[in-house]
């Protein structure tokens, strides 16, 4: 076990519940420096070791859920209000330029949280500010998403737009290509994958599981070799594609099972691609038939290392991941709550080697919900948690850093 040395208070935050929350923080980290965006939109930044206190912040009124950094870039997108994406400057936080995404995308029709206006995920390439925001609404028993990605130039000039009636829940950037994962997909001729072009925004190639389902791609990351790694929450399976959008193998990871009558499955959630391997996390169990089955997948919370389609290696999280980040060798999966388990055991931030699997865990006292690495270094936002059963408020919202290898020692 190896804990977190340097932590920074972030304030006061209402505890999270049994259940995980949206996301309400966010971190990045480059060139020796820590940004985190806070639920009160606020955004600081740190030196690596946190020794010295903020070097700068903003303040402001909605949530920030997305950042991305850059050593000459940050970008922050937030939910709430206009859907303000913004670009800093990193050393003085001094804003260059902000646009409004419901400009595009439209206000928010209900004034409820998963209502508002929401920067989905933001990336920093060469050449564009990549950001994809998304809104969501209700119109009787149907339900509508509205989401743009926007291509800007580092200047703040739009250089493109895609819309799809869809809503993308992450994206990843390499080598002039951007790929959008979209999860909920109403309209059956919606594709779960779309890969752009990052100059122009034209669509290069699209990918789709072979199901009839409204839920499609739960992540997207590339590989080196300009293959791309797919979580696909359709059939919940791994995939890895070539550069063409064609099949190169899956891998089952959480698809349905009947354990004692219930017919239960978990979602793959997050995908990363480590040195010459893939990396899966799946989350919380499911069922066709209710919405609290009795009964537990047993690759729910479940981190999949994979090669050549070949399982290498699993290992139980023990609970709920809400992201994944991979640097060399090294992947890092943070673990919140297990609704079920409801147990502080559960919170933790795991490193794991692409090829062997399990490193070391840090103890986390609340939970990790935001993770980045930058350098050789490793920053995780913790927030309080208090389980409905045992009234007890367990950890707080603060900053936690520690520097990480990126290959075995």
């Amino acid at each position: 076990m190896t804990d977190f040395l340097n932590r920074h208070d972030l304030g006061d935050l209402e505890p999270a519940a049994s259940r995980h929350n949206w996301a309400r923080s966010a971190v990045a980290a480059a060139d020796e420096q820590v940004f985190v965006g806070t639920a009160d939109g606020r955004i600081a930044a740190f030196g690596s070791d946190l020794e010295d206190g903020e070097r700068w912040s903003t303040s402001g009124e909605n949530r920030i859920v997305s950042m991305a950094a850059t050593d000459d870039c940050l970008v922050v997108g937030e939910r709430g209000g206009d859907g303000i994406l913004r670009v800093l400057d990193p050393e003085t936080g001094e804003q260059r330029w902000e646009y409004a995404t419901t400009d595009d995308i439209g206000t928010a029709t209900k004034d409820s949280l998963f209502f508002l206006p929401y920067i989905v995920d933001v990336a920093v390439t060469e050449t564009r500010v990549v950001a994809a925001a998304r809104r969501y609404e209700r119109d009787g028993k149907e339900r509508l998403w509205t989401s743009v990605v926007f291509g800007f130039d580092h200047d703040g000039e739009l250089q493109w737009r895609y819309r799809v009636s869809a809503s993308p829940i992450a994206l990843d950037t390499e080598g002039g290509r951007v790929a959008v994962a979209y999860n909920r997909c109403p309209k059956s001729e919606q594709d779960g994958l779309v890969v752009l072009d990052s100059e122009t925004g034209d669509p290069i190639t699209t990918w789709d599981p072979e199901v009839d389902a409204e839920r499609r791609v739960g992540d997207v990351a590339f590989a080196a070799d300009g293959d791309i790694a797919v979580s696909c929450h359709g059939d919940k399976r791994g995939y890895l594609l070539d550069s063409d959008g064609r099949e190169r193998w899956r891998v089952d990871l959480a698809t349905k099972q009947t354990i004692d009558g219930e017919t239960v499955y978990a979602y793959p959630n997050h995908v990363c691609v480590a040195d010459d391997g893939v990396v899966f996390v799946t989350g919380n169990t499911f069922a066709e038939s209710t919405r609290d089955p009795d009964g537990r997948h047993p690759q729910e919370h479940t981190v999949f290392g994979v090669k050549d389609g070949e399982q290498r290696w699993a290992y139980d999280s023990g609970g709920f991941a809400r992201g994944v980040e991979s640097i060399g060798e090294r992947v890092v999966v943070p673990s919140a709550q297990n609704f079920r388990r409801r147990s502080a055991e559960t919170h933790g931030v795991h490193v794991f080697d692409a090829e062997s699997g399990h490193v070391e865990t840090s103890s986390v006292s609340g939970i990790p919900t935001a993770v980045a690495i930058g350098g050789d270094v490793l920053a995780v936002v913790e927030e309080p948690v208090e389980y409905h059963d045992e009234g007890v408020t367990h950890g707080a919202y603060r900053l936690n850093t520690r520097a990480i290898s990126k290959s075995k020692k």
